[in-house]
């Protein structure tokens, strides 16, 4: 049935859960950590505005990657926000959570290269790994030292990204 359809026999539509709404699972404890550790890292260039679960509208349909990176010129309007990003992001950043599926997130990989993403960066934290995707098809893995994003230039600890 419809929204319109269900609306319209009394029956009270069911609020999607956050898997559903965002299209992937919800995030762990080390997930959580992790990501605010690489916001951390990437809110040091100041080339770059770093947004976090920053729901993109591609093809109809809406993903939220971990991370965003979009140029610190693009616009921010306080006043007037924006639910779901129609412009895409320069890097995104992904990471597995325990319940989600390397297979999803290359699928996904291939759709943000297809619309306009830059570069793509897995986070795997129980193999304490970051890998870097291109659309080229060229990927860069790093378990110690610095992750340096070879098209934007960005770049954190991986050992302080994991610690």
């Amino acid at each position: 049935m419809d929204t319109a359809t269900i609306e319209s026999k009394g029956i009270a539509p069911r609020a999607l859960s956050y898997e559903e709404e965002r299209g992937k699972p919800m995030p762990s404890y080390n997930h959580s950590w992790v990501q605010s550790n690489i916001i951390v890292g990437f809110s040091r260039n100041k080339d770059y505005r770093v947004h976090s679960e920053l729901t993109l509208q591609i093809q109809g349909r809406r993903y939220t990657p971990d991370i965003s990176l979009y140029p610190r010129s693009a616009p921010i309007d306080l006043r007037h926000d924006v639910i779901a990003q129609p412009q895409p992001p320069l890097l995104v950043v992904e990471i597995l959570s325990p319940e989600q599926g390397s297979h999803d997130v290359m699928q996904k990989l291939d759709l943000y290269f297809a619309h306009g993403v830059k570069s793509c960066w897995v986070v795997t934290p129980p193999a304490h790994a970051l890998s870097i995707y291109l659309p080229d098809g060229a990927t860069k893995h790093f378990t110690t030292g610095t992750a340096t994003d070879p098209v934007l230039g960005v770049s954190v600890d991986v050992d302080a990204v994991f610690s």
